[in-house]
């Protein structure tokens, strides 16, 4: 006789979950005889000083256990992970067992074993006795022809009473899928919400990874174009290099082209190095090689000189920062003055770079016209963006008629 495919998953599912609600009974149990032991003492001898603290005691001590237990009972016959909101200690003492009791988690698991526990277990008994009643039911002509003559001639009327008792007992055995399957899925997800982390340490785990993720991919994009800036400064440019000195010799070796062939060498030899030029700024703008190779000090200086403006630079860093937080200030300074460049009309600039505790906090102010709005496509809300990629802070005074200076403050712990 072959069993149907779907008939065969049903019964295993349906064995598999009244083997789990069988197997929390001992365990939703287990606190029921120390809270019944401290009742009936303080109501025995009336002395609950001795009763409630043994039983409070035994209570606690046993709640970590008993969760420990849950868990491993979800995930290895239901495939649940009940994840722990906290790691666990490696070895207990006072302060963490006070640190323990202090928080949210700990009351959550005491009122799980404590008062859902025991009404969790009668619905697993109740389900366990439909099954027991429905598998005697069901196989109620074999015991009761397994019983001698004489007591099947003494029971009147068991011809007629057992087919009632095994349609009853197939019906509850069609009925405990369902039963087993809702009740195991209603004490996985209560343990899950009670045993497991709360939505607010989810969410703040969310919030963990997500920033992670988020500097990782800060530090990639900067990794990126670090590795293109070498590639356009080691290759392209080498390149562009080596044709404006060939073009150059051979204006120089050969006095005897004609006068037409000399003019386009000279064109293609002055579009040569403003390419160069080009190309240099354009790596630059990337990933200056030199804030990579000397810090944020170096880098700045050649960035002030390029200026065609007066700028007074103080680098005060004791140490250098991570890489992804010197990248950000030093293109903030240099978006900062090509802003004053191109809109401000200063006639000196101030920047100032230094390290407070764990933040790295920038200036740049200017004696321009002031005005400036974020709003007015000046570049400021990208530089308040890129800022903020690090977590850091953005502010911006330009009252109208200056002076205009952008504050930048950066978390530069490594």
């Amino acid at each position: 006789m072959t069993i149907p495919p779907r008939l065969g998953r049903l019964a295993r599912r349906a064995g598999r979950d009244t083997g789990f609600l069988a197997t929390g009974v001992p365990v939703h149990l287990a606190l029921v005889p120390v809270w019944a032991w401290g009742a009936a003492t303080t109501a025995r001898t009336g002395n609950w000083a001795l009763a409630l603290p043994v039983s409070v005691a035994l209570v606690l001590s046993g709640v970590p256990v008993l969760t420990v237990v849950q868990r491993y009972r979800h995930r290895a016959l239901l495939g649940v992970d009940i994840r722990r909101s906290a790691p666990v200690p490696q070895r207990w003492s006072p302060t963490t067992a006070l640190r323990w009791l202090s928080s949210p988690r700990a009351w959550r698991q005491v009122g799980y074993h404590l008062l859902l526990g025991p009404l969790v277990a009668l619905s697993e008994l109740l389900v366990l006795v439909a099954a027991l009643v429905g598998l005697a039911g069901a196989t109620g002509y074999g015991w009761v022809w397994a019983l001698p003559v004489g007591v099947r001639r003494d029971w009147f009327g068991w011809a007629t009473l057992m087919p009632c008792y095994t349609v009853l007992g197939l019906f509850l055995l069609s009925l405990l899928p369902w039963l087993a399957g809702v009740v195991a899925r209603a004490e996985s997800r209560s343990a899950a919400a009670l045993l497991g982390p709360s939505r607010a340490d989810r969410l703040q785990e969310r919030v963990a990874y997500l920033a992670g993720s988020r500097t990782d991919l800060i530090e990639a994009v900067d990794a990126e174009r670090r590795r293109i800036e070498r590639d356009l400064h080691d290759g392209t440019q080498q390149r562009l290099v080596s044709l404006a000195v060939n073009l150059g010799l051979a204006m120089a070796t050969r006095p005897d082209l004609p006068g037409e062939a000399r003019e386009v060498l000279a064109e293609a030899h002055l579009e040569a190095k403003a390419a160069i030029a080009e190309l240099g700024d354009l790596v630059r703008g990337l990933h200056p090689a030199v804030l990579e190779d000397r810090g944020l000090d170096a880098a700045l200086s050649g960035l002030a000189a390029r200026v065609p403006l007066p700028v007074r630079l103080r680098v005060e860093l004791p140490e250098r920062a991570a890489p992804a937080v010197e990248s950000v200030a030093y293109f903030v300074i240099s978006e900062a003055l090509a802003n004053v460049t191109k809109h401000a009309g200063a006639s000196r600039v101030e920047v100032t770079v230094r390290r407070v505790g764990t933040v790295l906090r920038v200036n740049v102010t200017d004696d321009g016209l002031g005005g400036a709005d974020p709003s007015g496509g000046t570049g400021l809300s990208g530089l308040a963006k890129r800022v903020g990629s690090v977590d850091g802070i953005f502010r911006l005074s330009s009252p109208v008629g200056g002076p205009t200076t952008v504050t930048v403050e950066l978390p530069c712990a490594r």
